[in-house]
């Protein structure tokens, strides 16, 4: 797309239609973790995706996201993958070692892969705010999370054919 500066800008767009995504979860802290699910999958459905195309593969922890989410990438059948997982600040450092080894992991599933892999994991300081962050008055990331999986899996197929439509 043209714009008055004269540089080519490729954007993605906000449809799922055709689009299929792999989705990992973590069952530690699953009660929030379950409703950034929910809004993931609702954003599937809100922008023309079939969540029967939507695979999710829970794990047992954030720290364990990025190895399923590797695997999920390398396997060429998804579009995008989303991350989702809580990290809620204890009274020790375990916190930043899950926060980070969650975060550093996902990234680099990302630039490994050439695939869309997104990080939905939140990181709180209470439990109050991850379910604020989790659907109540701060959103749903996991809603968010999957909007920015629908635009990056548009996106780079655009990117490869020099910015025509994919």
């Amino acid at each position: 797309m043209r714009r008055d500066d004269g540089a080519n800008h490729i954007e993605g767009t906000l449809s799922a239609s055709g689009k299929s995504f792999g989705i990992v979860a973590s069952r530690f802290n699953d009660f929030i973790v379950k409703s950034m699910l929910e809004g993931s999958l609702e954003a599937v459905r809100r922008h023309g995706g079939d969540v029967g195309s939507v695979d999710v593969a829970w794990v047992p922890g954030s720290y364990e996201i990025p190895l399923a989410a590797r695997q999920m990438a390398l396997t060429g059948r998804y579009d995008a993958v989303i991350c989702l997982g809580a990290v809620i600040r204890g009274s020790t450092a375990h916190f930043e070692y899950v926060a980070n080894g969650a975060a550093g992991g996902i990234s680099a599933v990302a630039l490994e892969t050439g695939v869309p892999t997104i990080f939905g994991v939140i990181t709180t300081e209470t439990i109050e705010q991850a379910i604020e962050r989790a659907g109540t008055k701060m959103g749903n990331k996991g809603f968010e999370a999957a909007v920015s999986a629908i635009e990056m899996a548009d996106l780079m197929p655009r990117i490869k054919s020099g910015g025509g439509t994919a």
